[in-house]
């Protein structure tokens, strides 16, 4: 029987954008996800996303309902967003979870903690994050050929492997009507949200160590890494860090490297 990984998406990207990705662990793992965090009605996104969390807890509590109670348990592993999210859910829920891989989610803590409250409050994070650029993302593109050349221009998109780009275009984008327009899937007020909510509390209550074991995967030239820094971080997880040549988007240019990080990592906890 196949180990389960439950993925969870960073913030924007659908999880069917990183089917490269879940491809290249298929055949070790079962592979689960949620599509797009936040536009569940039931789960809004509030300040430190306590209801996005729930929404990862119901759906993992929805497969061991339907295995009867006899559901083993499940490795947490997420990007960016995701990442965070699968790290506070194993909090609340460790004796479902074998242990967390966070891609490119570096936990804040201490002074910076503190002081991402204080932007908060004042509005500076906006300003700080993609956060203002998202409310004015654009949302539709009149085919799929317009949407490719428009994020392939883009220098961020450029580094992307090729698969990932055409499957974040193909499920991020769909098209939704007959004469092939293609509209974004991932609500930009959703997206602003999540951004303008990202946890400041996570790093007290890791104070005393994480309740399962923890591996990080680090972009070596992810600005959300320089800015927030390891040290909590790495007292969570030890030994199990590692470094991908990459941006913070470092799952979308180098998927294959990112899949097997994530299966070394695996490897390494479960010794």
């Amino acid at each position: 029987m196949k180990d389960i990984i439950h993925f969870s998406h960073a913030n924007g990207f659908p999880a069917s954008t990183y089917r490269t990705v879940f491809a290249e662990l298929a055949d070790d793992y079962e592979i689960r996800s949620i599509e797009r965090y936040g536009h569940d009605p039931r789960f809004p996104v509030t300040r430190d996303w306590p209801y996005l969390v729930d929404e990862l807890i119901d759906d993992m509590s929805r497969h061991r309902e339907a295995a009867g109670g006899a559901h083993p348990k499940v490795w947490l592993v997420g990007h960016s967003l995701g990442g965070y999210l699968s790290l506070m859910a194993a909090i609340k829920r460790p004796q479902w979870v074998k242990g967390v891989v966070m891609l490119d989610s570096p936990v804040i803590a201490g002074w910076r903690s503190g002081l991402l409250r204080a932007m908060q409050r004042t509005g500076l994070d906006e300003r700080l994050s993609p956060a203002a650029a998202t409310k004015k993302r654009r949302t539709r593109w009149a085919s799929r050929d317009e949407a490719w050349r428009h994020f392939r221009a883009k220098p961020a998109f450029a580094r992307w492997d090729e698969r990932m780009l055409s499957d974040y275009i193909d499920f991020g984008m769909p098209s939704t009507h007959a004469d092939g327009t293609r509209t974004l899937a991932f609500d930009r007020q959703v997206e602003y949200l999540i951004y303008r909510t990202l946890p400041h509390t996570l790093g007290a209550r890791l104070a005393h160590g994480a309740p399962v074991p923890v591996g990080f995967v680090a972009g070596t030239h992810s600005t959300e890494v320089r800015q927030v820094g390891l040290a909590m971080t790495r007292r969570i997880a030890g030994e199990h860090v590692e470094w991908i040549e990459g941006s913070h988007l470092f799952p979308m240019e180098r998927p294959i490297e990112t899949a097997r990080a994530v299966r070394r990592l695996i490897v390494a906890m479960q010794r």
